[in-house]
């Protein structure tokens, strides 16, 4: 079993349940932990294609943080599920973290948090429906070519 993690992922987004965080946004941080059977293949061959590309995670986070929701449950099971539509069976679970930093609760919180992960009953597995709306996000996406971005192409 091999873990490829991205922690303190920082976004400034415009996420919240009131008008004024839809103005003025806010901050938020992602911590990603993409469980594998193994990374052999990537190690012995020293390819990307043996492991889950973490350019890849972090492109579908930034999409996802684009689009402006009112919860972040929300937006933490869309890049749940946009990330387990990008890597299918390949990997054994998926597991999100997402922080609003300093909520408005008219007090000093650190954060408010959202954790799902795939495979647990609380996240993942996408719905039929779910999976036609992802085809038809992917085809108005400009960071992603029919669901199945390559980083790599950023580079010639």
């Amino acid at each position: 079993m091999a873990v490829i993690a991205l922690e303190g992922i920082h976004f400034h987004a415009f996420h919240g349940y009131y008008e004024e965080e839809n103005l003025m946004g806010g901050e938020f941080v992602i911590d990603i932990y993409v469980t594998l059977p193994s990374v052999q293949k990537a190690a012995s061959s020293d390819d990307l294609d043996g492991t889950v590309n973490y350019e890849t995670i972090y492109f579908i986070c930034k999409a996802e943080m684009k689009k402006t929701s009112k919860m972040i449950e929300n937006v933490a099971q869309r890049i749940l599920d946009r990330l387990t539509y990008q890597y299918g069976e390949k990997v054994q679970s998926i597991k999100i973290r997402l922080k609003k930093l300093n909520p408005p609760l008219g007090g000093r919180v650190a954060c408010a948090y959202v954790e799902l992960e795939s495979g647990s009953g609380g996240g993942g597995g996408s719905s039929k429906s779910r999976q036609a709306q992802f085809e038809e996000d992917f085809e108005d996406d400009d960071d992603f070519d029919e669901g199945n971005f390559d980083p790599r192409s950023l580079f010639g």
